[in-house]
């Protein structure tokens, strides 16, 4: 197939853009920067049509991996990428005639707070989402599963916590805080979360990918299937790195209301850098999060290659090389 990939300078969307090629597909690659060589290059913003209709024009599918990310800055700056730009590249992708289109989302779309246990693909709700991204990211996965339709078939997989070597958002920025000496558990550290390495998350988005068709209108969690509790995966995180665990504690309580207090000084003075606690960090580290994988594995034919062990292995492998 001739597939366009969006968002290709991000871990999961060069991984996944790197495996279509070497399965033997055409990639197209269309981000706001220079992306991974060897791709044909489309450079363009979501938020300009013109430039996403030439992105799209002659493709059969596509994998929709960009968006904003983050904790702060405006609704708008959010709003802009995740949601207008998602709907101008569904419009031409309908108009060019894509057969297929496999939309990138998140758990936190439907996680409201509450600890999930074992939990499916529960419906995005952008009135209960927490935080700018997610509820960004909530209206855009309802707009694409808008346009799903028998000729036009939208699967929307939602990959959870991607890590792996060269991660510069899960694992960059908890080793930075470590080496910086900011790292702390927030409560017990017992809560059970579940992760995503690398290479299983775009094995599912390859899968996804074949599958689109008969999977129209779905959406499916992507995880390792292997929750653990947060402070162990922290700490194995950190020591992948050379460094030692947090040995510091804040209380959940104390942590929520500090995250509070530094939204409101971030979007006071106009931040664009994440500050050390938000009130979603601190729910996503005290709070279980971990999902039945039963229903994601025989929808895609496809199960994780790499355990949470080999992928630790690997982690502190690229860190010997890398610092």
């Amino acid at each position: 197939m001739k597939v366009l990939v969006t968002g290709a300078t991000s871990l999961l969307g060069e991984t996944v853009a790197s495996n279509l090629r070497a399965r033997g597909d055409v990639v197209r690659v269309f981000q706001r920067s220079q992306g991974p060589v060897g791709f044909e290059q489309h450079l363009g913003d979501l938020t300009d049509p013109a430039a996403v209709t030439a992105a799209v024009a002659g493709m059969d599918a596509v994998v929709h991996v960009a968006a904003r990310v983050g904790v702060t800055g405006p609704w708008a700056a959010f709003r802009e990428t995740n949601i207008d730009g998602t709907a101008n590249l569904l419009a031409a992708a309908r108009a060019e005639g894509v057969a297929r289109f496999v939309h990138i989302s998140s758990p936190s779309v439907a996680h409201y707070g509450d600890p999930l246990v074992g939990a499916g693909a529960g419906p995005a709700n952008p009135d209960k989402a927490r935080g700018h991204y997610s509820r960004s990211k909530a209206q855009a996965e309802l707009l694409a599963l808008q346009e799903s339709s028998e000729s036009f078939p939208v699967l929307v997989l939602r990959p959870h916590l991607i890590w792996g070597p060269g991660d510069t958002q899960l694992v960059g920025r908890i080793v930075t805080r470590a080496r910086e000496g900011r790292l702390a558990t927030v409560g017990t550290g017992a809560a059970l979360v579940d992760t995503t390495y690398i290479a299983n998350a775009a094995d599912a988005v390859v899968a996804g990918l074949g599958k689109a068709p008969e999977l129209a209108g779905r959406v499916l969690v992507v995880t390792n299937g292997q929750p653990r509790p947060v402070a162990e995966l922290i700490g194995r995180i950190v020591r992948a790195a050379g460094l030692e665990p947090p040995s510091m504690r804040v209380p959940y309580r104390v942590a929520k209301a500090g995250g509070i207090a530094a939204e409101k000084m971030w979007d006071r003075i106009d931040r664009q850098d994440d500050p050390p606690m938000t009130s979603f960090l601190a729910e996503q580290l005290a709070t279980a999060h971990w999902f039945d994988q039963r229903e994601t594995r025989a929808a895609l034919g496809w199960k994780p290659q790499v355990t949470l062990e080999e992928g630790f292995t690997k982690l502190e492998e690229w860190f010997a090389h890398n610092g």
